[in-house]
């Protein structure tokens, strides 16, 4: 049979996992053995030579149950089935797709979040999957600019878990790192020491705003977990520290969110603090490609008319 679809694959990867911690290469070979894939099969691969087609469904797949909170990643490059897996498997279903991991308000989450993320209702629309089938309502090349930012949502969300996994200094080499992608002075090495001196008066780290450094953006970088919320408090401990620095500009930037308070108070204070939760800090590194390289390209050609006069 033919590579199945990564909606497909969620049951028996789901199935899989229950036995215990597990590789996902492993997942992959085996079920290419249980799927029964031809060796022209198993060595069919994406446009870009760099993954086979069933790595990536199978990735995606344990990616989608993942965001259900059916499984979860253990270390590199593997993972386990959860509790809620568990009792998933317990119900017996006979498939496990998109429309069943609707289910569970994680997932539900998850869609609302990747919504946000991408800009758009793509996830909300069950006719928009991996496999995207070209519908009345959809043109050709809204259908790739769909299938773009639906990829580019998950891609952000995983930014966003890995930063939150991360150790503090890690996540601020990443805000030195995208400061000086979107153009600002100074170089990686000057950057670096300036950025994570923990004490210095509430300060994370300095960068110039120029080359010669006419001027500096002051920042503070704080690594919380999704609940954890910024509020006016930490806004005003940062308006003070930018006071004490003799500062007029500031950098907030979290992996979690800021409180409408805290935005209020950034805008009320004398001084401009622009604040980025974590949802606009992925979208950056996306943007301005720190963290994430280009793993194809989709030409999109029409006729020359020049070329028929």
């Amino acid at each position: 049979m033919s590579v199945p679809d990564y909606q497909t694959l969620m049951l028996p990867v789901l199935e899989l996992s229950a036995s215990g911690e597990l590789r996902i290469a492993d997942a992959v070979d085996l079920l290419s053995d249980k799927f029964d894939l031809s060796d022209e099969d198993r060595q069919q691969r994406l446009p870009s030579g760099r993954q086979t087609t069933m790595s990536n469904r199978v990735h995606w797949a344990k990616t989608y149950l993942k965001q259900a909170g059916l499984v979860e990643n253990t270390k590199r490059g593997f993972f386990k089935i959860t509790k809620l897996g568990i009792g998933a498997l317990a119900e017996r279903p006979s498939r496990i797709d998109i429309n069943y991991l609707l289910k569970f308000p994680a997932f539900r989450d998850f869609r609302e979040r990747g919504s946000e993320v991408g800009g758009g209702d793509f996830l909300k629309d069950e006719t928009i999957t991996l496999q995207l089938p070209l519908t009345s309502e959809l043109t050709p090349e809204d259908t790739i600019k769909a299938a773009r930012d639906q990829i580019n949502s998950q891609l952000a969300l995983e930014f966003i878990d890995r930063l939150r996994s991360s150790k503090p200094a890690f996540f601020e080499q990443f805000v030195v790192q995208l400061l000086l992608a979107m153009g600002y002075g100074g170089t990686l090495a000057e950057a670096g020491r300036a950025i994570g001196r923990s004490g210095d008066n509430g300060v994370d780290g300095v960068i110039d705003q120029d080359t010669l450094g006419l001027d500096r953006v002051y920042v503070q970088a704080k690594r919380y977990a999704e609940d954890v919320t910024v509020g006016p408090a930490e806004i005003r401990d940062f308006f003070g520290s930018l006071d004490m620095h003799k500062a007029t500009k500031g950098l907030f930037v979290t992996t979690s969110s800021f409180t409408k308070s805290a935005k209020e108070t950034a805008e009320r204070l004398g001084k401009r603090i622009v604040l980025i939760d974590g949802i606009s800090f992925a979208q950056l590194m996306i943007r301005f490609n720190v963290g994430c390289r280009v793993e194809e390209v989709f030409e999109v050609k029409k006729i020359d008319e020049e070329f028929f006069e």
